[in-house]
């Protein structure tokens, strides 16, 4: 095979793109590591904010398909959609990280959240109630080096954003 400038480019957005797939689904499989594996239960930010990994890890697949079956053009829109989608999942996760600093107050649904752990059962209402945590999205259950899992949530998203964008603008040149 001849290496020609758009054979180079065509395997720079491959492999752009691949990186974008491989961290979305370390992200999104981390996230639920940590819940069930963890136990760390999620607040409802949390779990809206998985919608961009669940839409995404598919997306970044089909774009890395089209890549391979040539056709760079749809490649690129899929890969740009990626990128607006992380972007505005980014902006979520900062809203959320201001709602856990108390910069502004969360939606209703974050002022708590009843969550029964697994395994347990309800024995009637007394029992429901003794059983059950709440969740909230105002607070920080866990960190690492100052950031909560918002905040590596909002990392994550620009890199995958930025990987993203990258993969498109190869495709195109390619």
């Amino acid at each position: 095979m001849l290496h020609t400038a758009k054979n180079h480019m065509h395997a720079s957005a491959y492999r752009a793109g691949g990186a974008a797939l491989f961290l979305a689904a370390a992200v999104i499989l981390g996230a639920l590591g940590f819940q069930y594996l963890g136990g760390l239960a999620p607040c409802p930010l949390c779990l809206e904010q998985r919608y961009a990994y669940y839409a995404g890890v598919p997306a970044l697949f089909l774009a890395l398909v089209l890549l391979a079956a040539e056709r760079p053009r749809p490649a690129a829109l899929v890969f740009m959609l990626v990128a607006v989608g992380f972007l505005a999942n980014a902006a979520l996760g900062t809203y959320h990280v201001g709602v856990e600093w108390k910069f502004w107050p969360g939606p209703q649904t974050c002022s708590g959240t009843a969550v029964e752990p697994l395994g347990s059962g309800s024995g009637g209402v007394l029992g429901s109630l003794s059983n059950t945590h709440v969740v909230r999205c105002d607070e920080i259950p866990w960190q690492f080096l100052g950031l909560s899992l918002a905040g590596w949530n909002v990392v994550a998203s620009l890199m995958l954003a930025a990987c993203a964008s990258s993969a498109a603008l190869k495709a195109l040149r390619s």
